[in-house]
């Protein structure tokens, strides 16, 4: 999961991002699902992408993270992208 903040006027773009992002993996064995989300109450938007292991993360989060590598974050995002690798428990 990633959290993101972008400044109002990088926000399309940084959908766009993130749209990137989960093209590049959809329908690749491993994944469950991939979602671009908004949070209703505030600026946020939420990247949150299921995998059926973790070895299955670290083969394709490379091949996301390609396709958006050239994407300028640090101007778009008025903090830094908060990542989070979560596991069930």
């Amino acid at each position: 999961m990633s959290i993101h903040h972008p400044h109002p006027e990088h926000r399309e773009a940084l959908i766009g991002s993130m749209h990137r992002y989960g093209a590049a993996i959809r329908g690749e064995r491993g994944l469950v699902s991939i979602h671009t989300l908004a949070d209703a109450d505030s600026d946020r938007l939420v990247g949150l992408a299921i995998f059926d292991s973790e070895e299955d993360f670290r083969r394709l989060a490379p091949l996301a993270r390609a396709a958006v590598a050239e994407d300028p974050f640090e101007r778009w995002e008025s903090v830094p992208i908060d990542g989070l690798a979560l596991t069930e428990v």
